[in-house]
């Protein structure tokens, strides 16, 4: 190669090197507030059947900081997730405070919002840290469907911690992105702050520099027609389990054949109704014209599950 065609390549080079350098431009990457918009309205959505009363996220500001500038004042108030980004072999933190962790437990187990708010200083219990770690698993995929056509990104929850001081996703003094998301329900909220280093950013800076959006295509009649006929012709398969028992692995392997296993459901047992391990229906078992019958009894409760996956672990 010739030396001119050297010098070419790094002074076409030198922008990103200056650019590098002077770290990520909030006003030059609009794209991250549509990134953030579009989490926000994921948490909406994810949350909507789980919760009793609507739950609001709204991005409320995004700014460039410090990471310890950032998470210096929540220290005793607030939990926080490590979420480790394989493809940017990168971290970034979703830090939670105290009101949002508290807002939702209430809206979660049915609150109506009549009760003042809890305004008390203690630490987290069992079951709010156990609710916040099934909450920052839907945030983390919120966030991973967000970056969806900017960035092939998945965010895996690597530890939930309460001591801010534990936070060490790189040197406190390195520059990061917040943007802080709003929590509304229950006439009261909370905040939550996305905290995602330059570092991860800067490859990104280009896509990031150019806003895109997916834009719906005129309404195809005949292709709905198609698409509505092949799900409706489309086959699922159908499980129906009336009652489940733990036994041993040294107890399995002793079973002989013609033994009965005694299960504690009894004709009045529900069965549940489940596909692809989601429970569809509760229902009554009975036989019709000598084969085993299913007759939907009661729909799953969405909210009441999550409750229970939750107060279960």
């Amino acid at each position: 190669m010739r030396m001119e065609d050297v010098e070419v390549d790094q002074r076409k080079q030198l922008p990103n090197y200056l650019l590098d350098a002077a770290g990520i431009s909030i006003e030059r990457m609009p794209m991250l507030n549509v990134i953030f918009d579009r989490m926000a309205a994921s948490c909406t959505d994810s949350l909507q059947p789980m919760a009793g009363t609507p739950c609001y996220f709204s991005v409320n500001g995004i700014t460039n900081d410090r990471v310890g500038d950032i998470i210096k004042d929540y220290e005793g108030n607030a939990v926080a997730a490590v979420l480790y980004a394989e493809q940017w072999d990168s971290r970034v933190i979703i830090m939670l405070d105290r009101d949002f962790v508290f807002t939702m437990v209430e809206a979660m187990f049915g609150s109506d919002g009549a009760e003042p708010p809890l305004d008390v200083e203690r630490t987290f219990s069992n079951i709010e840290i156990r609710l916040v770690q099934a909450l920052f698993d839907r945030f983390a995929k919120a966030l991973q469907a967000a970056f969806a056509g900017t960035s092939n990104v998945t965010f895996r929850v690597e530890r939930v911690e309460t001591a801010m001081a534990s936070l060490a996703i790189g040197r406190s003094g390195n520059m990061s992105i917040c943007a802080n998301i709003m929590l509304q329900a229950l006439y009261r909220g909370g905040q939550m702050f996305l905290i995602i280093p330059h570092s991860a950013l800067n490859p990104l800076r280009q896509k990031l520099a150019h806003v895109v959006v997916s834009e719906g295509g005129a309404a195809d009649p005949r292709w709905r027609e198609q698409m509505e006929s092949e799900v409706h012709r489309t086959e699922v398969t159908l499980s129906a389990v009336l009652d489940e028992k733990m036994i041993a692995l040294e107890d399995v392997v002793k079973f002989k054949v013609g033994q009965i296993l005694e299960l504690e459901a009894t004709p009045r047992t529900l069965a549940r109704l489940e596909s692809n391990n989601q429970v569809l229906f509760w229902c009554q078992i009975g036989q019709l014209d000598g084969y085993y019958a299913m007759q939907v009894a009661d729909p799953v409760d969405q909210k009441r599950e999550f409750v229970d996956d939750i107060l279960s672990r």
